[in-house]
């Protein structure tokens, strides 16, 4: 939900899409049934998320520091 949110921040989703996408995935009690979003939902997540480059992100590799573990 944090993301939708912070789609919604940033004008990336409109507060109706909002409502729609966060009732469907409450709704939803697995990730099968979160896949069965509306199609028009969906191209929304998709736009905002290739906008805030929620894909880059995923594919980054951890930085050596992740946790606050330093090499030392």
């Amino acid at each position: 939900m944090k993301t939708i949110d912070e789609m919604l921040s940033l004008d990336l989703l409109t507060p109706e899409q909002h409502q729609q996408i966060g009732d469907w995935i409450a709704e939803a009690d697995s990730p099968e049934a979160i896949l069965q979003m509306p199609t028009d939902l969906w191209q929304a997540v998709e736009r905002a998320s290739e906008i805030m480059g929620v894909d880059a992100d995923l594919l980054r590799p951890p930085a050596l520091d992740a946790g606050g573990v330093v090499p030392g």
